[in-house]
């Protein structure tokens, strides 16, 4: 089974093609790494993927979209060796996924940088920090993104100082860098707003920085989305440009996904919307409130289906020769078969490694063919009880 067999992606070999992807794990409590996020990542190592991917790390204390993230500091170095050293001793890579929230945050430490509160490409309405008295997001100036593209480059090397292997630019999810890319959020007449080419400028340049700093030998994954799922935001066909560009940058691979957080989150998950739970545990009353009020109207529902960005992901894979890595719906033996078939390098998945996450060993000993996830996405509610856990039965 080809999904089995190992990889090198710059100078990194991978024992095999599979990758968790990164999903928020909600086990950092007041930016600090637990030692339930260890185990949470050593699991995975343990039950067999080639690499497991640390969820957002913010890359500077302005990056975070709610208090309980990562920033990498120079202080966080030495909190997550004992993560990297643990996942090496059981024979899997680790990457880092580095982000920038932009205009996305309910941090109320937002007020206190400066300048105060979110940042993006764009003013605009922060609509997930209404109810946080975090209402607007303000245009970044020069002084603003020569600091973020300093930001993202310390942060990588930070990384490295840290154990990790490779370094996942996260472009996707509405985060800082996909804002720039997003037609739709992205509203700026100067160098960095309109064309696709001005729209890159920012991304481009965090690569750029983020490659110098780690050098030619420690690969960079990038994740991207194939469409934004919101009007006027993100077609495929100038993601099939920007993966042109980033394949003339050297990015050694390709994380492809979409949707747009803030605005479609189930776009990139796919099945039921778990909002009884979600409203369970929201600690504020007036998000409780509005949850329970208008969240069925504004969570767009999402069937969940099989390989579900694989027909985007396709026309990705037809226009660039660089490793990509397809997401999205990957639950089974003949799923990872149908995407090696299919022409990718790589395949991640997430809930499915959240259900069981010894599912690599146990597809290689025969034990299972599919994964038993529901994709009842509870799990996302989970993430703000105590870390990101399956709460399904384990003989289910």
């Amino acid at each position: 089974m080809r999904a089995l067999t190992p990889i090198t992606l710059a100078d990194l070999r991978l024992r095999n093609r599979v990758i968790k992807t990164a999903t928020f794990e909600g086990m950092s409590p007041g930016g600090v790494p637990s030692a339930k996020l260890v185990e949470h990542h050593v699991a995975l190592a343990r039950g067999g993927v080639g690499m497991t991917t640390l969820a957002y790390c913010a890359v500077s204390p302005h990056g975070r979209t709610f208090a309980d993230q990562l920033v990498m500091s120079a202080e966080l170095v030495e909190q997550l060796r004992p993560l990297t050293e643990a996942v090496h001793a059981e024979g899997a890579a680790a990457a880092i996924q580095l982000g920038h929230c932009g205009g996305f945050s309910k941090d109320l430490e937002q007020r206190r940088h400066s300048p105060p509160g979110p940042l993006g490409p764009s003013r605009a309405i922060n609509l997930y920090g209404v109810l946080s008295g975090l209402v607007f997001t303000k245009k970044m100036g020069p002084a603003e993104l020569d600091a973020v593209v300093e930001q993202f480059a310390i942060a990588a090397a930070r990384a490295r100082e840290a154990g990790f292997d490779a370094i996942e630019l996260h472009l996707g999810h509405g985060y800082l860098l996909s804002q720039f890319l997003s037609p739709a959020i992205n509203r700026r007449r100067d160098q960095y707003g309109g064309s696709l080419d001005n729209r890159l400028r920012l991304p481009l340049r965090v690569v750029r920085a983020v490659r110098e700093a780690v050098g030619p030998r420690v690969p960079i994954l990038c994740k991207t989305n194939l469409r934004d799922d919101i009007r006027g935001g993100l077609e495929v066909d100038e993601s099939i440009e920007i993966a042109r560009a980033l394949e003339r940058e050297g990015v050694d691979a390709l994380v492809l996904s979409g949707g747009i957080v803030s605005k479609s989150a189930f776009y990139l998950l796919r099945g039921d919307r778990p909002l009884r739970e979600m409203i369970a545990v929201e600690n504020k009353p007036a998000q409780r409130m509005a949850l329970r009020l208008f969240g069925p109207q504004v969570i767009a529902a999402h069937p969940f289906e099989e390989l579900f960005f694989l027909p985007l992901a396709r026309q990705v894979r037809a226009a660039v020769n660089m490793p990509l890595c397809l997401l999205g719906g990957i639950v089974s033996r003949d799923n990872l078969e149908t995407a090696m078939a299919e022409g990718f390098e790589l395949a991640a998945m997430g809930r499915a490694l959240i259900e069981n996450p010894n599912f690599v060993r146990d597809l290689e000993a025969g034990l299972v063919t599919r994964s038993a996830c529901t994709h009842c996405n509870v799990c996302v509610a989970e993430m703000d009880r105590g870390g990101v856990r399956c709460v399904l039965p384990r003989d289910a």
